[in-house]
């Protein structure tokens, strides 16, 4: 069965000390590698061998922890989740968990209580700022927030091999610092040997001593940081064909562009949570054709902004918003608002569960489900089929979504945004999981689509190198 291992046999040893990174393409096989060493992935005759010593831990998982790309909230209510409900607080059921009453679970299960481990909870809540978020539903955290969380209960779980999969991303800059350094700390103070599945190869951390390259489903020899880094081969200055550029920009223009100077205008609008203030009072006017940044730190309401834009939380309703020059409220569906809006998001990502072929998801865009519930007609299978062309997963048509690599996810749901050529087009931390190669070419991809009238663009991103060069106006965010 090809499709369930890997190219070539594997030989692999992690040795007391080291600390590695596992890097290469996206769906050159690092989620298969780990599930591996994980004991996940069943192996024929020759399981992995293990000795945790000084740890006392009898079974695998309490010695080994990985954080996948996918985490989720946990609880009884996963299996209902949907894309809104972060949003909507009437359907957050009150058996739902706080942030508090998981994080004491995990400190419990640990089975070490000590001066030691309690400073280490003091310290991981100072860290992420999670004093503040202790009574919040675990289904009201941002992605950002969710990420914290969860890095905050592996490490309380107190593991002897922790495994994390991109642990970087969606952390604004001074989070990202502080958990590089912890790693480090953790990592030099304690029990405790750490292998990263980083697809940013910018973030290989210092305190890394082996690197491990997965390509081709070829799992190769561990080496030295410093040996790979000498190594390492940069990247071609241009990522996109010249090809795929002409025919984004010869793209002929949609039926239903609207025709408004004012794309998103915002007045004063506030948006509150309980005692929460997530946003207060904020003014934000975007004109036909601006390209903006969104940023903030982690909590400052991004996510939260962009619902109101796409009509998926109801306190836009109580706000001044008009959007395409039509006042919210005033008699459109959310759906005559969704048609003009390109949109993806680390929210999304998470609530597409459904495991049908890929084509299927980007289709689903022309319909802004979740799912596909209309037969698409065969030119709306063309204009998929174009697009994810463009984004280079042309061969992963007919592949299911849950079989692909989170990296590979990414770009069937970046497809799934572009597919009705929308006039609006946010992208939500858009470059989530993403290798280098592919993090280039979806920026390209985004710079040539700006290039065409009635296209404006909001960009969402922790980091300043990921804005596409026709980024030209900026909205910063803070936390109230």
């Amino acid at each position: 069965m090809p499709e369930w291992r890997l190219s070539e046999p594997v030989d692999f040893q992690l040795c007391d000390g080291e600390h590695i990174a596992v890097v290469g393409p996206n769906g050159g096989g690092k989620s298969m590698f780990v599930d591996m060493l994980t004991g996940r992935h069943p192996l024929l005759m020759t399981p992995p061998e293990y000795d945790f010593t000084p740890s006392n831990k009898p079974f695998v998982s309490d010695n080994i922890k990985h954080i996948t790309f996918r985490d989720s909230y946990g609880g009884d209510n996963e299996h209902t989740y949907f894309l809104q409900q972060r949003w909507n607080q009437m359907e957050i059921d009150e058996s739902t968990p706080t942030v508090e009453s998981l994080l004491e679970e995990a400190y419990s299960l640990s089975g070490v209580d000590s001066p030691e481990h309690r400073q280490l909870q003091h310290h991981l809540y100072t860290l992420f700022h999670l004093d503040t978020l202790l009574d919040k539903y675990i289904i009201s955290l941002s992605s950002g927030e969710l990420r914290k969380f969860q890095l905050t209960k592996v490490l309380l779980s107190d593991p002897r091999v922790l495994i994390m999969d991109n642990p970087f991303i969606g952390l604004d800059a001074e989070t990202r610092a502080q958990l590089a350094h912890l790693l480090k700390t953790l990592a030099a103070e304690r029990a405790l040997q750490i292998i990263l599945v980083l697809s940013k190869e910018d973030d290989v951390p210092d305190f890394i001593t082996h690197v491990v390259e997965v390509r081709d489903n070829i799992v190769s020899s561990k080496k030295t940081l410093q040996a790979w880094r000498e190594q390492k081969s940069e990247l071609p200055n241009k990522m996109l064909a010249n090809e795929k550029e002409q025919a984004i920009l010869s793209l002929p223009d949609s039926d239903n562009e609207y025709h408004t100077e004012n794309v998103i205008d915002m007045k004063d609008v506030s948006i509150r949570y309980g005692n929460r203030t997530i946003l207060k009072d904020l003014c934000w006017h975007v004109k036909n054709g601006e390209r903006w940044s969104l940023s903030g730190q982690n909590g400052s309401g991004k996510s939260t902004l962009l619902s109101l834009v796409c009509a998926d939380n109801p306190q836009s309703y109580a706000c001044d918003i008009s959007l395409f020059g039509i006042p919210r409220g005033s008699g459109e569906s959310i759906w005559d608002i969704k048609k003009h809006i390109g949109y993806v998001s680390p929210e999304m990502h998470r609530a597409y569960n459904r495991d049908i072929p890929a084509i299927k998801i980007v289709a689903s865009g022309l319909k802004d489900s979740v799912g596909l519930y209309v037969n698409p007609s065969e030119e709306d299978y063309e204009k998929c089929r174009f697009w994810m062309w463009v984004f280079g997963i042309e061969k992963a048509e007919q592949r299911t979504f849950l079989k692909l690599s989170s990296g590979e996810q990414r770009l069937v749901l970046l497809a799934r945004a572009f597919v009705k050529d929308p006039q609006l087009l946010i992208l939500d931390e858009p470059l989530h999981g993403l290798d280098t190669a592919n993090r280039q070419m979806v920026k390209e991809i985004v710079e040539t689509f700006s290039k065409r009238k009635n296209k404006t663009i909001v960009f969402v991103t922790h980091y300043q190198d990921e804005l596409p060069a026709c980024i030209n106006h900026h909205l910063q965010l803070t936390k109230n």
